[in-house]
């Protein structure tokens, strides 16, 4: 059985895609935002990860820079700052998901005293 369309109602037919389609950009955004965001918490991870590992390295007589480096993922040596003064800090650049994104670095410091 057919209904019939009131003319006091308004039709709504489609409006609920035009809504989807209003609030995909935001959805996309807010999706890229927060996967920039695990990269810069992965970046910074990894860098305190290879700042510990030149620190256990140098505390045994090895080259800090080398372990540091060895301990980072390979997308992030490249251009990666080791600096052995006090510790062993460690400066990586985050992976950006879009080139028009700025650089950004973080980093990571580890003293190469007991801490007990």
């Amino acid at each position: 059985m057919l209904r019939k369309h009131s003319d006091s109602v308004p039709a709504e037919s489609g409006t609920a895609s035009i809504e989807m389609i209003a609030t995909l950009p935001f959805l996309l955004l807010a999706v890229m935002v927060a996967a920039q965001l695990g990269l810069v918490g992965q970046a910074l991870w990894s860098a305190g990860i290879a700042a510990r590992a030149g620190a256990r390295t140098a505390l045994v007589g090895g080259s800090a820079p080398k372990a540091a480096r060895r301990a980072l993922p390979p997308s992030m040596r490249q251009g990666s700052v080791v600096r052995e003064k006090e510790g062993v800090a460690v400066r990586v650049a985050v992976p950006r998901l879009l080139p028009l994104l700025p650089r950004i670095r973080v980093g990571a410091h580890t003293d190469l005293g007991a801490g007990g």
